[in-house]
């Protein structure tokens, strides 16, 4: 299990407004599986996981001053805690 798997949470608008339903979403590496990250939440949160969901993002073309460019592509994990349980991710 690899500890760098985690890049970052993901904090906007709409991620919060899922807290509600223990659902927190985390910015993860390419070559992650739903499993490591299961075990990754687990071990590094002390929290139980109820499920994982994997999205990924395709790179978006931008246009920056006539020059074209592209926004990387990345993947997403949807993490499902059970009910009690909560994260303490929000910067303070």
């Amino acid at each position: 299990m690899n500890k760098f798997l985690l890049k970052r949470p993901i904090i906007s608008e709409k991620s919060i407004l899922a807290q509600e339903a223990n659902k927190y979403f985390f910015v993860v590496r390419n070559e992650a599986n739903k499993m490591e990250i299961k075990k990754l939440i687990q071990t590094v949160y002390k929290v139980k996981v109820k499920a994982v969901n994997i999205l990924k993002t395709h790179p978006k073309k931008k246009r920056v001053k006539g020059k074209e460019g592209t926004l990387g592509a990345y993947k997403k994990a949807m993490v499902t805690l059970q009910k009690g349980e909560k994260l303490d991710i929000l910067p303070q």
